[in-house]
């Protein structure tokens, strides 16, 4: 795949994997927040288990159940982002 892309497959919304991960922000059982080269990606659910991450090709897999996908864009998007879950 080109550098700069992004894909992301969801396997019966219990196996995820995404490309064009450049770094995660936040990982817990119930979402996984991520920087990908299309912008910021939330992936909510519950029983999440990152299996494989590699940062350096820019992959993650992770298994659990997903219930909700959401992408946020825009200059300022990972700083705003990261500052509204700190007043949370």
């Amino acid at each position: 795949m080109p550098e700069g892309q992004h894909q992301l497959a969801i396997t019966n919304r219990e196996k995820v994997a995404i490309s064009g991960v450049l770094q995660v922000l936040n990982y817990d059982d119930s979402e996984i927040l991520l920087e990908t080269t299309a912008g910021l990606l939330a992936i909510k659910g519950k029983g999440f288990n990152i299996s494989n991450l590699n940062l350096e090709a820019g992959n993650l897999e992770a298994g659990g159940t997903v219930t909700n996908l959401n992408y946020s864009e825009g200059k300022g998007a990972r700083s705003k982002g990261l500052f509204q879950r700190l007043l949370k």
